[in-house]
């Protein structure tokens, strides 16, 4: 993923130290003091200060994390109600659409809305990743999901050969997908088609995980 990036992606009026904790704490959904100045490379009273600041305008909360030995020591995450400072897309005009569209239609006239919406976006991503190979054509999936503010990255697995994951944390249409479904399936189908493989789905955001997770197998003949 792309720090800047998705430091853009987050709401305006919070300062670059803020932005860059509720980046973090969204990709490592839990994290105690020292995790977070180790990565934000600055110093833990530093940390403090700004997760205070963001406690108070109910973006975090802090729990105690009771171990074996010794005092229990603070946890942060954030609250439900930081939702409101990552990207969106277009989600509640879209899901009055599709609300409209099911009472009309039924659940047949919302899946050909939104199969024709994915027939767009795979000639867009299509164009991007045709001349790569399976490796690259993973990573350039994730980068594409990353600008459309998904928060995305890819690993690859260093066992089983030709197999990745892709991890996306923030999930922009995850109003439309919490009350149609069918989004997050079409959304499935579309990265079988584009990577000619075999993708088992986990992990869902519109399901209550932290994050959508994506096992993809490589198919033995090509395609792109």
């Amino acid at each position: 993923m792309s720090n800047t990036r998705n430091l853009k992606s987050i709401a305006d009026g919070f300062s670059a130290p803020k932005k860059k904790l509720l980046y973090y704490l969204k990709v490592m959904h839990q994290a105690g003091l020292e995790d977070l100045a180790a990565v934000m490379k600055i110093s833990r009273m530093a940390v403090h200060k700004h997760l205070s600041s963001l406690q108070q305008r109910g973006l975090v909360e802090a729990i105690e994390n009771r171990g074996r030995v010794g005092r229990p020591k603070m946890i942060y995450r954030l609250t439900s109600q930081s939702k409101t400072v990552f990207p969106k897309s277009y989600s509640a005009i879209a899901t009055q659409a599709l609300d409209f569209i099911e009472r009309n239609m039924g659940k047949e006239g919302v899946e050909k809305v939104l199969r024709e919406r994915q027939s767009e976006l795979f000639d867009q991503y299509y164009k991007r990743l045709k001349d790569l190979d399976f490796d690259r054509q993973v990573k350039e999936l994730a980068r594409i999901r990353d600008e459309e503010g998904y928060m995305a990255e890819s690993k690859k697995e260093s066992r089983g050969g030709r197999k990745h994951v892709l991890l996306e944390y923030n999930c922009p249409i995850i109003q439309i997908a919490e009350k149609h479904w069918e989004a997050c399936s079409i959304e499935t189908e579309l990265f079988e088609k584009l990577l000619n493989a075999e993708i088992e789905t986990t992990h869902r955001a519109a399901k209550g995980d932290a994050v959508c997770k994506f096992m993809i197998k490589e198919r033995k003949e090509g395609y792109l």
